[in-house]
């Protein structure tokens, strides 16, 4: 498992660009962790998966609710990283109205999952391999904070805890 102080491993992560902007088309677009996290500062938070209960109901709502205090700390994205495809991530993202506050990225195959050590086995489940629950600083592609979930709980990488951390 990734630690602190360690280089974010790279990954190839998708994004569901509502908008076209320079250099995003609309609809599901790459980006490699090395190079996104590049000089800034990211919050990162994973999950199991899109329009599950606990991540619907308080997660995600959770840091759309405190992104300004977040971003004061001196933070320049927060991400919602979900073993999902870019199109479910898009879609959830705007049932859950996060707007531009909050980046979900979808890491459909795990790649980025797998490379942090951070799988969730949930196949006797019906749910195939996922992410753990987890919050992560970034800073300049360093991980400077990482707290996993214990199996069940909810009580680390919530956007209260991420406050505290920063």
């Amino acid at each position: 498992m990734i630690q602190s102080n360690q280089a974010v491993p790279n990954a190839t992560i998708y994004e569901f660009i509502a908008e076209e902007t320079p250099g995003c088309t609309i609809g599901p677009n790459a980006f490699q962790v090395s190079e996104i996290t590049k000089g800034k500062k990211i919050v990162v938070f994973g999950l199991p998966g899109a329009f599950t209960p606990t991540c619907s109901a308080q997660h995600v709502p959770g840091y759309v609710e405190h992104e300004q205090a977040i971003k004061a700390k001196g933070v320049d994205e927060i991400w919602c990283v979900a073993v999902n495809d870019a199109f479910v991530m898009g879609a959830w993202g705007k049932d859950l109205h996060v707007g531009k506050k909050v980046r979900m990225m979808a890491d459909g195959s795990g790649e980025f999952t797998k490379n942090l050590g951070l799988e969730l086995d949930l196949v006797a489940r019906g749910l195939g391999v996922r992410s753990q629950r987890y919050l992560m600083i970034l800073d300049n592609g360093v991980v400077k904070h990482l707290a996993v979930e214990a199996a069940g709980k909810f009580e680390v990488s919530d956007a209260a805890s991420a406050i505290k951390a920063l």
